[in-house]
């Protein structure tokens, strides 16, 4: 096991999408250390389906712009999107020079899909698990830097603050000892808040660790009320984290029914409007769930496009080809959380955050549909040549 320095050049705190992409653009000079409080395998950037979300061109860049304010209600913050689109298409190309084979048509262009509250289809993805091969291709490449140091089963319990400047934090180690490591920079990526929920389709393990340190040192937080519920999740009586059925399957032609087979909903809005007329109908009809159908949906598209989402009906005993799964709404994603600027940057000197654990506006209520991914991506990137532009030469570590 490789030991731990007494000091790193950036600590970064998670290892879902945004904080690999966050390492993997730091200089290769630096000394990184990247924790997390599980295995690698069970962070949340695994179970993005859908896809994620690139302006096509010149004449897309208003429609996804108003696209993302129209799912936000209006309450985004126009700079923080206005940058997520306008650097989608360079984010799409690095993945694919890293490795990530997205999906493409016949002609070898890529494909997008749809989904609800897009005006156009601009989502790529790689199946129906997009998330979960993304993260394995950034993973294979920050195991390849030798200068990344990499923690596993490792829980941040506190930070290290002096004069309102985080330098560093407390982890507890798998086997209950504590360690205290300091850092020119720490940037926080600890996800979301599901593990808190009863129903989620997160991971148990995503407490809000990294909101609860942010309370209690003042640091800005935004938006905490803004918790998003995906319409679709597999219906199950058993307990533990909800399967997704991605969004992209209704914007591939699958339709939503109430008990007694009748459509109620137009499957494209908004995900807060589809899930508020499910639980209507719920109500309604005093049943636990409603039911999606594929029957609109091709086979082939079905095996080759949502193979993930047919396996694990399949291992339910409902087979999509042949019949409607039961679904129900489940909590998905935080839009609330620690308050940063277009850089990552906290009101804590030294302190960044990135992914689901931040807020810079780009959702506002309510998260268009695949603009998770991206909006990850686009801004690690940035809080890593933040980081790099203002870590001055005498604080690096020899």
């Amino acid at each position: 096991m490789e030991k731990w320095r007494e000091k790193y050049d950036v600590i970064i705190v998670g290892c879902g999408v945004a904080g690999l992409f966050t390492a993997l653009h730091l200089p290769k000079e630096y000394q990184v250390l990247m924790i997390c409080k599980s295995s690698l395998s069970d962070c949340n950037s695994m179970l993005a389906q859908g896809g994620i979300s690139v302006c096509l061109g010149k004449e897309d860049n208003m429609l996804y712009f108003e696209d993302t304010l129209r799912a936000g209600q209006n309450a985004c913050n126009p700079a923080s999107v206005a940058v997520m689109i306008h650097e989608s298409q360079a984010i799409i190309q690095e993945l694919i020079d890293l490795g990530v084979n997205f999906d493409r048509n016949p002609d070898g262009s890529l494909h997008y899909t749809k989904e609800g509250a897009h005006s156009v289809a601009r989502i790529c993805h790689y199946q129906d698990i997009t998330g979960k091969k993304m993260t394995e291709v950034l993973q294979d490449k920050v195991k390849k830097r030798r200068n990344i140091t990499l923690f596993e089963y490792t829980t941040m319990i506190d930070l290290q603050i002096k004069a309102n400047t985080c330098v560093g934090i407390v982890v507890r180690l798998q086997d209950g000892t504590l360690h205290t490591v300091q850092s020119s920079k720490t940037v926080l990526a600890t996800g979301g808040i599901g593990g808190l929920y009863e129903h989620s389709t997160n991971f148990s393990n995503l407490t809000g660790d990294s909101l609860s340190l942010a309370k209690k040192y003042h640091i800005e937080l935004a938006d905490m009320a803004c918790v998003q519920i995906h319409p679709t999740t597999f219906y199950t009586e058993e307990k533990g984290r909800r399967f997704l059925i991605t969004e992209s399957a209704r914007g591939e032609g699958a339709l939503l029914y109430n008990t007694d087979k009748e459509r109620f909903v137009n499957e494209l809005l908004p995900r807060d409007q589809v899930t508020q007329a499910i639980f209507a109908e719920m109500k309604k009809t005093c049943r636990p769930h409603v039911w999606l159908s594929f029957e609109k949906v091709s086979k082939e598209k079905i095996k080759t496009h949502f193979p993930n989402i047919y396996a694990h009906c399949l291992s339910k005993g409902y087979d999509l080809t042949q019949e409607m799964i039961p679904v129900v709404p489940a909590q998905h994603y935080f839009m609330g959380g620690i308050a940063v600027d277009l850089n990552g940057q906290t009101s804590m000197a030294s302190l960044y955050a990135v992914g689901e654990t931040s807020c810079n506006g780009v959702h506002g209520k309510n998260r268009l549909a695949s603009n998770s991914l991206l909006e990850s991506l686009v801004f690690a990137k940035r809080a890593a040549q933040q980081i790099t532009s203002v870590q001055k030469k005498k604080e690096r570590v020899i």
